[in-house]
């Protein structure tokens, strides 16, 4: 039975049936998720959307509702307890969102809706004007309102469908949670605002960065009715000072002398100032915006292994698999705090990266790797029927996926490298995982070999091999291992890694997410906390022997628990196992310079 407590409001109050992190307190109709939520291109005239909205679940077959259930707290999940619902989504039932908006367009502007993310279908109406649609959990959209506009309150309907099966790309949602299989998220679950913009305005950028010389690329994206003889003028400064601009039309080059690299241990960014220009010269939208200077690529050892670069320079890749879920919020964290919390607790633990795990994070969370200094391997969001896993071995088999499915999932694929692609602590895309929905593979790998040559591709992590793409990737739990001889030459042109290993449970009492379920780790579960702590250790000595025999990169299963997973470092409501100074004291052995 669910209880009610901790109500700001009467119309909202905080379900909880289970844990719930710290930042929970802090959470209320007024203060949810109030922060830009597009950093790469921010701008001054938003309003958030974010706090209480109608809702309503009804049949699929429904018109529109007939009469509305209550109130939910935007952008948490109905299936969430921040939502204040607690409300599962059934596959043939459909999702109503309703608001009013108040707003004075200020003439000769325009006023866009966004949304930074909604699972899985939705349709968007403003006073009964439908807007558009949008099909895909995890990339934002927007739609231009402004035709719909009138004087005084505004209502905006949002219907959305999501059946979490089929070929939907879900991650790891599942109508029975179990496993490896989490509770469903539905709806809006990152925020939803409007900006106001100019009739012609910077719509996004495409920013690319080289070394030797350092030259920043940008290529701005322009919506609305051009402009005789507008430009853009971009300014870029490092720590206040102006070290580079340029104007004109098209793609702008920024030379940057004495140049300063983006590196884990030095995460250096140019703040860059956009500014579009009509023909008399004047500003007619401007936007911030920000760039790091750094390569990604590939070297051999002496003795001939392939391994990361960064800038040139060989690295050891040494991170969690970090799936992003929430007592609380399930798919939405809590609060930026509470986002940034995971980041900042590996940053001190010793670790260099983080495999974001078939989800994609709302864009603050990759801006705040960016500022701080944490590479990341970002997976495709997956879903389908899986194919037979075969691993690393010869000659595998993809499963059979329609056009229209393969199709989509391109076009979420696309979607997801466009959304992210600019962010510089982004090395590594992962097509697959584990042969999860993993279909025309050599297709999907070289056209993401084509998409983004700046970055690795990692075709199947864990999953069937295919010889296309940077990396061949094994999982073993509980300790690493990689199956086949290192020197198989069949790997001889890719770099190796162990992108899953360890899982080493172990359930804290009083943080667990329902004690009446199996709570499991991989291995089995250690007698008490110093077992624990040796299963950690023979891992880490492990990955150090396979460092020293080739491989390029270790990633441990996982950063916390989930649901009845209890083999993270953190519990799920983000308490300490081992403490991040120790964590950090035992990554040494792995050669990497530690920055706290």
């Amino acid at each position: 039975m669910q209880q009610n407590v901790l109500g700001a409001e009467a119309d909202w109050q905080l379900l909880t049936n289970h844990i719930v992190t710290r930042w929970t307190k802090d959470v209320s109709p007024t203060n949810v998720w109030p922060e830009y939520p597009r950093p790469l291109l921010e701008r001054a005239g938003w309003q958030n959307l974010n706090g209480l909205w109608d809702y309503a679940i009804t049949s699929r077959a429904t018109a529109k509702p007939a009469q509305w259930d209550g109130k939910i707290l935007v952008p948490f999940a109905p299936e969430s307890a921040l939502s204040g619902v607690g409300r599962l989504l059934e596959p043939d039932q459909a999702l109503w969102y309703r608001r009013t908006l108040d707003y004075k367009l200020t003439p000769g502007h325009r006023l866009l809706l966004n949304f930074e993310a909604v699972d899985y279908q939705c349709i968007v109406w403003v006073n009964g004007r439908k807007m558009g649609e949008h099909t895909g959990g995890f990339t934002p959209f927007s739609q231009d309102v402004t035709e719909a506009l009138k004087p005084g309150a505004n209502e905006i309907v949002v219907r959305v469908l999501d059946a979490t099966g089929g070929f939907q790309l879900r991650g790891k949602q599942t109508l029975k949670p179990g496993g490896i299989r989490y509770t469903r998220v539905s709806g809006l679950w990152q925020t939803v605002w409007v900006e106001e913009v100019s009739d012609r305005h910077l719509a996004d950028l495409e920013i690319k960065t080289s070394l030797d010389p350092a030259v920043i690329s940008i290529v701005p994206q322009l919506a609305g009715q051009p402009m005789a003889g507008e430009t853009v003028r971009i300014t870029a400064s490092f720590r206040g000072n102006e070290v580079a601009s340029a104007q004109g039309q098209g793609g702008l080059k920024l030379v940057i002398a004495e140049p300063k690299l983006w590196s884990p241990a030095h995460p250096n960014l140019y703040d860059l100032k956009i500014e579009l220009l009509d023909g008399h010269g004047k500003v007619v939208d401007q936007a911030s915006s920000y760039a790091g200077l750094r390569t990604i690529g590939r070297v051999r050892d002496k003795d001939g292994n392939l391994r990361f670069a960064l800038n040139g320079q060989e690295i050891f890749q040494w991170g969690t698999l970090d799936q992003g879920w929430w007592p609380d919020g399930l798919l939405t964290p809590p609060s930026d705090a509470a986002m940034r919390f995971d980041v900042d607790f590996l940053k001190r633990a010793g670790f260099n990266m983080i495999r974001k795990h078939i989800k994609v994070e709302p864009r603050r969370y990759y801006a705040y790797c960016d500022r701080v200094g944490m590479l990341l391997w970002q997976d495709q969001v997956s879903g389908g029927p899986m194919a037979k896993w075969t691993r690393l071995q010869p000659d595998p088999k993809d499963g059979d996926w329609p056009d229209a499915d393969h199709a989509e999932f391109m076009r979420e694929f696309e979607a997801m490298i466009q959304t992210l692609g600019n962010h510089p602590c982004i090395v590594v895309w992962t097509a697959f995982n584990e042969a999860w929905g993993q279909h025309r593979s050599m297709e999907v790998g070289k056209w993401a070999v084509a998409r983004d040559p700046s970055r690795l591709i990692n075709i199947a992590s864990g999953g069937n091999f295919w010889p296309v793409g940077h990396i061949a990737d094994e999982h073993n739990y509980p300790h690493p291992l990689f199956l086949f001889p290192l020197a198989d030459k069949r790997f001889a042109d890719y770099v190796k890694v162990v992108g899953e290993f360890g899982g080493h449970g172990w359930p804290v009492a009083g943080h667990l997410w329902n004690t009446d379920m199996r709570n499991w780790g991989y291995g089995g579960l250690p007698k008490n906390q110093d077992e624990y702590l040796e299963r950690y250790t023979k891992s880490l000595d492990a990955l150090v022997e396979l460092k020293a025999k080739g491989i390029a990169g270790g990633v441990y299963t996982q950063t916390t628990d989930v649901e009845g997973e209890v083999n993270g470092l953190l519990t799920y409501d983000r308490e300490i196992k081992i403490p991040a100074e120790k964590l950090a004291e035992l990554h040494r052995r792995l050669g990497l310079e530690i920055v706290r």
